[in-house]
């Protein structure tokens, strides 16, 4: 088995959905979750607050820098993500493809280089 993550993105400028619409899709990716936890393929899952709530911490050249907000102003943001199991890029797509149904948003899949 192989790790995943699977990226959920939100994107700016897209038709926005209802309360009804949104609450839904909560729904749904509850369901999806319970779905990867019985098929043994959940490892991790979690939503993120929005961009505005990061800080961008930058002690590459030894000098401790602390800025508000995100490290890039961009139209689209990492809104949460899942970390699965799978046996091979194939399946992990496929689980993809149901977790973007779930939540309505665009979920972008990338393997792990390994577990430290």
């Amino acid at each position: 088995m192989t790790h995943y993550l699977l990226s959920v993105i939100h994107a700016e400028g897209l038709p926005h959905l209802s309360e009804e619409e949104i609450q839904q899709s909560f729904a749904d990716t509850g369901v999806f979750n319970e779905e990867i936890k019985a098929s043994g393929h959940w490892v991790f899952a979690g939503g993120l607050e929005p961009p505005a709530s990061a800080t961008v911490v930058d002690n590459v050249k030894g000098t401790n820098v602390i800025t508000d907000g995100p490290y890039l102003e961009t139209k689209e943001q990492l809104g949460g993500f899942w970390v699965i199991d799978a046996a091979d890029l194939d399946e992990a797509l496929a689980i993809a493809a149901r977790g973007s149904h779930a939540c309505k948003n665009v979920v972008e899949v990338r393997p792990f280089q390994g577990l430290a």
